[in-house]
């Protein structure tokens, strides 16, 4: 039997996923909790666990956070996160914490059942999009190895002067369609994606 615990603040979803539980054989929902403070106090009168599944954004400690207390309250469990939050650097940081597997809050609840069944058997699971989430992460970032040309410079220059498209063109004798041009090969250069970035890049000297 496996002693499944919930830590979810929206109390539709908490019931609605312990509902569930309740329902299938194999399955024991011995916590629904409402935060990871909640959690906490419910575990105190709670023996032992195999499988928590956290939402990330809830009331006082996030379920990121509260990953390496409960870790280290019940060592041997696995915690999944199952959350509306499908960035990176969310996804990363869970992973990090200790989370076994990752999950978007709209999967079906029978892949859940599933996905639950699998790391209780020693696997690790993640949605599909938050698997290329993770594969993109860790990819290597391509990179540039095009000097920016003595043209771009000026543009640069300009663009940290504070002048619009219309103006660096006045200022270098060129057509606005070709200020234009430069400012996207500058964009594809360092590798940015607005005005802002390439200001900062410049004034922290790294252009």
């Amino acid at each position: 039997m496996i002693q499944l615990a919930l830590i979810e603040d929206d109390a539709v979803v908490r019931n609605h996923l312990a509902a569930f539980f309740f329902r299938q054989e194999g399955v024991n929902c011995r916590i629904a909790a409402a935060s990871a403070e909640d959690f906490f106090t419910q575990a105190d009168k709670t023996g032992h666990l195999d499988i928590i599944l956290a939402d990330i954004g809830l009331p006082g400690k996030s379920g990121i956070e509260a990953i390496p207390e409960i870790k280290k309250r019940f060592p041997d469990v696995a915690v999944i996160i199952l959350s509306v939050y499908i960035d990176s650097d969310r996804i990363f940081k869970a992973l990090c914490a200790g989370a076994v597997g990752y999950l978007q809050k709209d999967t079906a609840m029978e892949e859940i059942l599933d996905c639950i069944n699998i790391i209780h058997k020693g696997g690790a699971v993640m949605s599909p999009i938050i698997a290329r989430k993770v594969v993109e992460y860790f990819a290597p970032k391509r990179t540039y190895n095009e000097p920016l040309t003595a043209k771009e410079q000026q543009v640069i220059a300009a663009m940290v002067d504070g002048l619009s498209y219309k103006m660096i063109a006045v200022r270098l004798g060129i057509t606005l369609e070709t200020v234009r041009q430069h400012i996207k090969n500058i964009y594809r250069k360092l590798q940015v994606n607005s005005k802002t970035e390439v200001i900062v890049k410049s004034l922290k000297g790294e252009i």
